[in-house]
């Protein structure tokens, strides 16, 4: 028996779940029951990221904070995968206790060995898209951003983890 281990992206809840969201939820749930037939020890993930400049955005919208906003959403997620007969095995939200406690363990170790240096990024950052884009991108005019939000310059200190020891 062979182990198996499938997750889809986890969604930013900035809106209500559409047609992206149960194509990929779908396709992993497709790839872990073909897998369960064949006899694989397989695990299925699936869940919210709960933070992001669009979330933000989304719930200043709506006069909610991101919190309150995501609770809002997750059970529309939820209740989709429930209709499409999903069967993940854990649905994770980025804002659960259990998420922020394994990612600070596994971050403070990372520290502990020395393995995060401190870095400046300064560039064009995309809200729609949660990216970086070039100066050429934002030169050209042919970059479009999704949500018609504008590409704002940041410059700010970034903490990176070495992680190809890993």
């Amino acid at each position: 028996m062979s182990k198996f281990f499938v997750t889809t992206p986890i969604y930013y809840v900035n809106d209500a779940p559409h047609i992206g969201h149960a194509y990929t939820t779908i396709l992993a749930d497709v790839l872990s029951r073909y897998h369960r037939t064949v006899g694989d020890d397989v695990f299925f993930l699936t869940g919210l990221d709960e933070h992001g400049q669009k979330v933000k955005q989304a719930a200043e919208k709506r006069g909610l904070s991101p919190q309150a906003h995501s609770d809002d959403l997750a059970p529309r997620f939820l209740n989709l995968w429930k209709t499409l007969g999903i069967q993940y095995d854990d649905f994770i939200r980025t804002t659960q206790d259990r998420h922020k406690k394994i990612v600070q363990l596994v971050l403070q170790q990372v520290n502990d060995n020395g393995d995060i240096y401190t870095d400046e990024y300064e560039g064009w950052y995309s809200v729609a898209e949660e990216r970086f884009i070039t100066d050429a991108e934002h030169e050209s005019g042919q970059f479009r951003d999704v949500m018609n939000l504008p590409s704002i310059k940041l410059l700010f200190l970034k903490y990176v983890p070495e992680m190809w020891s890993y």
